[in-house]
C-alpha cells in the first residue's frame, strides 16, 4: 500500500510542475487564473485564495490550468487568455512542457552524481560474435552507428533493438597506445556489421562488453552527462514509436497506463527498500527522469487538445498574423479530446487485463 502511495505521489509530483509551468507564465503575462488543480474528477479539497480555486481532486492522474477565457473567443476581460499577445499566450502553453523537461534534468542530476556516465568504451569483445570478427577490440570508443552519435553504451543497445538485424556502419575510435589514459591523438576508423541474433539473451547483438559507469570530471562534464539522460529518454521514446508505426512490437505492449506504471513503480520502490535509501533515491529519481520526459514529449505532439496541438494553431496565428476562428478550433480541441478519452479507456482496460 505504502509503495503504490508513492507511485501516486510521484504522478503528483510530475503534474504539479507542469500544471506550475503555465499557471506561473499565466500570472507573469497577466491572465487571470480561475482554478489550479491536482487530479482529476469531483474536488477532494479545496481553497480559494484571491481570484484562484486551488484544487486536489479524487482521480490522482492529470491536472489543469484554468485560465480566464481560454476556451471563449470573445471574453471581453482583458485579462483573458485569448485577449494577450500570441507570443505570450505561445510562452504558457509552451511552459508546461518545458518545466517537465527542467524536472527530468533535475533528477538527471542526482542520477549522475550518484552513478556517474556510461561512456561507449569497448572492456572487450564476446568470442565469435561479429564485433570480434569486424577487428573491433578493448578501449575502442563507438562514436557514431549509422547516421545516430553515440555519446554512451546505452544507445549502441537501443539502436540495436530499435533496428533489429540491420546491417550497421560503426565509426569509432582507437587509443594510442591502446588506452585513453596515455593521450595522443585517437584512430579513427569504420566498419560494416550485421548483429547476429543470440537465442541466449533473446536479442540481435554485435558482441560488444563495455566499461560500467565512471564518474564526470568536471562540471561542464557533469551538466552534459545530465543533459544526456534527458536526451536519451527522448531519443527511445521516439524510437519506440518508430517501432510501433513498423510493426516490430503491438499497441499493448508499447504502452503502459496509469495502472501498470503505478504498479511498476511500487514493485521498484520495494526493491530499493530492501537495499536502502540510497537505492530508493536512485529508483524514485529514475521514475521521476523517464515520466516526466515522457510527459513533455507526449504534450509536445501536435494533437488536438494537447499543448502540442495548441500551439500549432498558435503558431499558425503567428504566421498568418490573425486567430484562427475559435469555434472551429474549439471543435478540433474537443474531438481531440475525445479521442484521447477514447484511447485512455482502452489503455486503462489493457491495464486492468495484464493485472487479472
Amino acid at each position: 500500500m505504502l509503495n503504490i502511495l508513492a507511485a501516486i505521489l510521484l504522478f503528483g509530483v510530475i503534474v504539479l510542475i507542469h500544471e506550475f509551468g503555465h499557471f506561473l507564465f499565466a500570472k507573469l503575462n497577466g491572465i487571470g487564473v480561475v482554478e489550479f488543480s491536482i487530479g482529476m474528477g469531483p474536488r477532494l479539497v479545496s481553497m480559494v485564495r484571491g481570484e484562484t480555486r486551488y484544487s486536489i481532486k479524487v482521480l490522482p492522474f492529470g491536472g489543469s490550468c484554468m485560465m480566464v477565457g481560454e476556451d471563449m473567443g470573445d471574453d471581453p476581460d482583458p485579462r483573458a487568455f485569448n485577449n494577450k499577445p500570441v507570443w505570450a499566450r505561445i510562452q504558457v502553453i509552451a511552459a508546461g512542457p518545458v518545466f517537465n523537461f527542467l524536472l527530468a534534468f533535475f533528477f538527471a542530476m542526482v542520477i549522475v552524481a550518484q552513478i556517474g556516465h556510461d561512456a561507449p568504451v569497448l572492456y572487450g569483445v564476446m568470442d565469435g560474435y561479429p564485433a570480434q570478427e569486424a577487428g573491433l577490440q578493448a578501449g575502442d570508443k563507438i562514436t557514431r552507428i549509422n547516421n545516430r552519435k553515440i555519446r554512451a553504451h546505452r544507445d549502441v543497445s537501443l539502436y540495436l533493438f530499435s533496428h533489429p538485424g540491420e546491417t550497421v556502419t560503426i565509426r569509432y575510435e582507437r587509443p594510442a597506445g591502446g588506452s585513453w589514459d596515455n593521450g595522443g591523438a585517437a584512430e579513427r576508423r569504420s566498419v560494416q556489421v550485421t548483429p547476429v541474433y543470440s537465442e541466449e539473451y533473446q536479442s540481435h547483438m554485435l558482441g560488444v562488453q563495455f566499461l560500467g559507469y565512471e564518474k564526470t570530471r568536471n562540471p561542464l562534464e557533469f551538466l552534459q552527462a545530465s543533459a544526456y539522460e534527458v536526451e536519451y529518454c527522448v531519443r527511445s521514446t521516439f524510437d519506440s514509436f518508430g517501432m510501433l508505426f513498423r510493426r516490430q512490437v503491438k499497441m499493448d505492449e508499447a504502452v503502459a497506463g496509469p495502472v501498470q506504471i503505478v504498479t511498476m513503480v511500487g514493485e521498484t520502490v520495494e526493491e530499493g527498500r530492501e537495499q536502502g535509501p540510497v537505492a530508493v533515491l536512485f529508483v524514485i529519481s529514475n521514475w521521476i527522469l523517464l515520466l516526466s520526459a515522457s510527459l513533455g514529449i507526449m504534450n509536445l505532439l501536435p494533437i488536438p487538445a494537447l499543448d502540442g496541438g495548441r500551439l500549432l494553431f498558435l503558431l499558425v496565428e503567428l504566421v498568418r498574423g490573425r486567430p484562427m476562428d475559435p469555434e472551429k478550433e474549439g471543435m478540433v480541441h474537443m474531438a481531440g479530446m475525445m479521442l484521447l478519452m477514447a484511447f485512455m479507456v482502452l489503455v486503462l482496460f489493457n491495464d486492468i487485463r495484464k493485472l487479472l
